[in-house]
């Protein structure tokens, strides 16, 4: 079995973690890279963390199962604790795969795999817990008195999670296709730094001369990338899609797929695609619950980047690594070119501190301008292409 591995791994491994894995019954094998960490834990232990999975330990629930959070008793350590449902949508290779992937993958931006429980036919995964939660509880699930998030922690999650496919896409080795990517599956920490989670639907990429990797489709509707949808052919530019619905999620504040809307609203892209035509239009993408503070400079970017991975051919999408390149400005909350107060202070600015300003504001001009460039080139190329066609997409 190929399994992917990347050089700048970080996390150490627990002592004899690969006997774990190894003597386990019906556990995951070692694949013979070393990389593997997981550690393994009895159901017994990860009962008595989660208080026998007591309802008020209850965090989440969904198709693969409920998560539950925990403390380890040897360790005082709070985890989460995904408990498969085993006539759930997640079966037992899903469970393989995201034991393998998370093992031997490993980013500040994708979720942190303290291990696993295979005793008999039970099947847990056991994670950091994110305090914070999902983008989803932040963003979709407002309750009445909850604050929405600012622009820039809007955007600070989008670098976050375009950086956690970059990985994917760029340092794993094959390249691993994450095929999953949505507001529920990016999860929060307590600084609203993203990371991806859920990996039991991942794909390896093509290898060698592949173009790409055919598979049953999968995935959630609203976010799968059209030609996946038809074909069933998977490559990375699947997942440039699915980035590109949750940016657009964020800009908005609307889901992927609303059917409590008008129906010409209930498909964001559909909605969103009049207003991708005409840049003039931009600022009505908007979340109202944003009030106007956003810089509008931030927003063109933001939508422009949008517009670009859900492009409808998938190879005139933007690598990810172009994609971080074109928003890794966005998070900065630069005091001069806000367009609303960012801060109380009212004194003065030291000269050097304004020059610096001045600098890094250029810099960002120039890449806001650079990547409108590269925008409005691959729409004529493919227009071209296409004979002269008017669609945008």
């Amino acid at each position: 079995m190929m399994v992917p591995y990347a050089e700048d791994t970080t996390r150490s491994k627990p002592p004899a973690a690969e006997n774990h894995v190894a003597n386990k019954p019906n556990a995951p094998t070692e694949t013979g890279n070393k990389n593997i960490a997981a550690e393994t834990f009895t159901f017994r232990e990860l009962a008595t963390a989660t208080k026998n999975f007591r309802q008020e330990c209850l965090v989440g629930e969904g198709g693969f199962g409920r998560v539950y959070k925990g403390k380890l008793e040897r360790t005082g350590q709070i985890i989460a604790v995904k408990q498969l449902d085993r006539n759930g949508l997640q079966g037992n290779k899903e469970f393989l795969v995201e034991v393998l992937m998370l093992s031997l993958l490993h980013h500040p931006n994708l979720v942190n795999l303290i291990g696993y429980c295979a005793d008999g036919d039970q099947r847990l995964l056991v994670y950091e817990y994110m305090e914070r939660g999902s983008l989803e509880d932040h963003l979709l699930d407002l309750s009445p008195h909850q604050k929405p998030l600012d622009w820039y922690t809007r955007m600070k999650i989008a670098l976050g999670a375009a950086k956690g496919l970059e990985y994917l896409h760029d340092k794993a080795n094959p390249p691993v296709i994450y095929r999953d990517l949505k507001s529920s599956n990016i999860l929060l920490d307590k600084e609203f730094n993203a990371k991806l989670s859920d990996f039991g639907l991942a794909k390896l990429g093509p290898v060698g001369d592949n173009s790409h990797v055919s598979s049953r489709v999968m995935g959630t509707y609203g976010y799968c990338a059209p030609e996946y949808q038809r074909t069933g052919q998977l490559t990375v530019k699947s997942d440039v899609y699915s980035f590109g619905v949750v940016l657009l999620e964020l800009i908005t504040g609307r889901r992927a797929i609303d059917t409590f809307k008008q129906p010409q609203e209930q498909n964001l892209v559909s909605w969103a695609e009049p207003m991708f035509k005409d840049p003039s239009r931009y600022v009505e993408l908007a979340d109202p619950n944003l009030n106007g503070n956003f810089p509008a400079r931030g927003l063109n970017q933001a939508v422009a980047v949008a517009h670009m991975c859900l492009n409808e051919e998938a190879s005139m999408r933007p690598l990810m690594s172009d994609v971080v390149t074109a928003i890794s400005f966005l998070p900065a909350q630069p005091e001069s070119e806000s367009n609303f107060p960012t801060s109380n202070s009212t004194s003065p600015r030291p000269p050097e501190e304004s020059r610096a300003d001045e600098d890094k504001a250029r810099a960002r001009q120039k890449a806001v301008a650079e990547a409108m460039e590269w925008g409005s080139a691959s729409r004529h190329n493919y227009k071209r292409s296409r004979g002269g066609s008017n669609s945008s997409l």
